[in-house]
């Protein structure tokens, strides 16, 4: 089964907001066993939006359209839904007391455009929103649906998690599959698929292999399509046998940050940051966990020497002799920031993030991450890449698996 989404709004074409709602959708129909074949973006305007979905109805059997429901003049989705489907625009009764509950409550006047979003078209299933004003439609066409959501992201998931999901799973269940995720960390993407080869090739029909990297790690995702769910998980243990002797964690949010994090909960253990190279993105991705208020304690972005120093204490006379960018430094660094925010792990990074300021000896890319521990302070040098962005990004990681090793060996 094929499916087309289309998202709605001059925003998104001007490049004003993300476009997180195909992404959403997407990624929940793959999940159902449905093929997402492409994702459109159309202005709010009425011949444009009329031919993407005139073409989306006649390439694919479902269609999902979000965006264009305000209020407003310039959301004209409804009106061309309607207009596709021969249906006529009537108020509908229950979605008006609804509207005059929900503005009551908010102490908002009902007025003429609020009266409009309980205008819909007489030939589609509503779909109630709880979490605004902007109705959910559901038009079919012979074997075909349209759905048309709100473009608010959480309005659009609250729909799709409601109504759309569990329709379309009782509709189509043998279309549905699963599939495993694996993390695998400081190993190149080509070097990883050589590794798995074998493996790779003797996958029965109906599992599949894909590698998805980012700076510092390899997603695997092994995914079982119809008859072969039932031999996903043999194949997913006999994955993690592969990579033996490699850095991985299992699961898609069970990213590093969030394991470290369990490890120092459990152990009521806390932890700081200085960073001078990374800028504060350690302490980004640390604080993105939501409960990390328990054991991360505070950062440090030292950039210039006299912060490292008047701050972290780093000795001066060493910074001249070693360069700031040396384990010396993020040694003292670690050192300093542990003293300072009283925790008992701390982690510190410098080095060359590019595209300027490399040297025949610390060409850009270069970066040393220091670590504080209660029972030692150490020092490790990398040489990543020349895109400043991945430089920092792949520090962030690499600063990451050197405290959750280190908390994991004195456990």
């Amino acid at each position: 089964m094929k499916a087309i989404i289309i998202t709605i709004g001059d925003e998104i074409l001007l490049g004003q907001i993300l476009d997180t709602n195909s992404r959403f959708i997407a990624g929940h129909l793959t999940l159902a066993g449905i093929e997402v074949t492409e994702m459109r973006s159309v202005a709010d305007r009425r011949d444009e939006i009329y031919e993407a979905v005139d073409y989306a109805m006649n390439e694919a059997e479902l269609v999902i359209v979000t965006g264009g429901l305000g209020p407003t003049k310039d959301d004209v989705t409804k009106k061309v839904l309607a207009e596709y489907f021969g249906s006529k625009l009537t108020l509908n009764p229950e979605v008006m007391v609804w509207l005059e509950e929900l503005l009551q409550g908010r102490g908002i006047a009902l007025n003429e455009n609020n009266k409009s979003q309980a205008v819909l078209p007489d030939n589609c299933r509503v779909l109630r929103n709880f979490k605004g004003t902007a109705s959910g439609m559901w038009f079919e066409r012979g074997w075909k649906s349209l759905i048309s959501l709100p473009g608010v992201p959480f309005e659009m998931e609250h729909l799709m998690e409601t109504y759309v999901l569990p329709e379309l799973k009782r509709r189509y269940p043998h279309l549905q599959l699963a599939y495993r995720m694996l993390q695998v960390y400081d190993i190149p993407e080509s070097e990883l698929a050589e590794r798995l080869s074998g493996w790779e090739e003797a996958l029965p029909e109906g599992l599949g292999l894909a590698y998805l990297p980012s700076p510092g790690l390899v997603k695997l995702r092994i995914t079982a399509k119809g008859k072969a769910v039932e031999k996903l998980e043999a194949y997913y243990e006999t994955l993690k046998e592969s990579l033996t002797g490699l850095y991985y964690t299992e699961g898609e949010a069970d990213s590093v940050e969030k394991q470290f994090g369990e490890c120092l909960r459990k152990r009521n253990l806390t932890i700081a940051t200085a960073e001078s190279c990374t800028g504060g993105y350690i302490a980004h991705l640390i604080t993105s966990v939501a409960g990390s208020s328990d054991y991360f304690k505070g950062s440090v972005v030292a950039y210039a020497n006299e912060v490292k120093n008047k701050v972290l204490g780093v000795d001066m006379n060493d910074i001249e002799r070693y360069g700031a960018v040396s384990g010396e430094v993020v040694k003292q660094m670690a050192e300093g920031v542990k003293r300072v925010m009283g925790t008992d792990y701390a982690v510190a990074t410098s080095g060359v993030a590019g595209p300027a300021g490399g040297t025949p000896e610390k060409p850009v890319g270069t970066v040393w991450i220091g670590v504080a521990t209660p029972c030692k302070t150490f020092a490790r040098k990398f040489v990543f890449s020349f895109t400043r962005e991945r430089n920092i990004a792949k520090t962030a990681v690499k600063a990451l698996e050197l405290i959750a090793e280190a908390v994991q060996e004195e456990a």
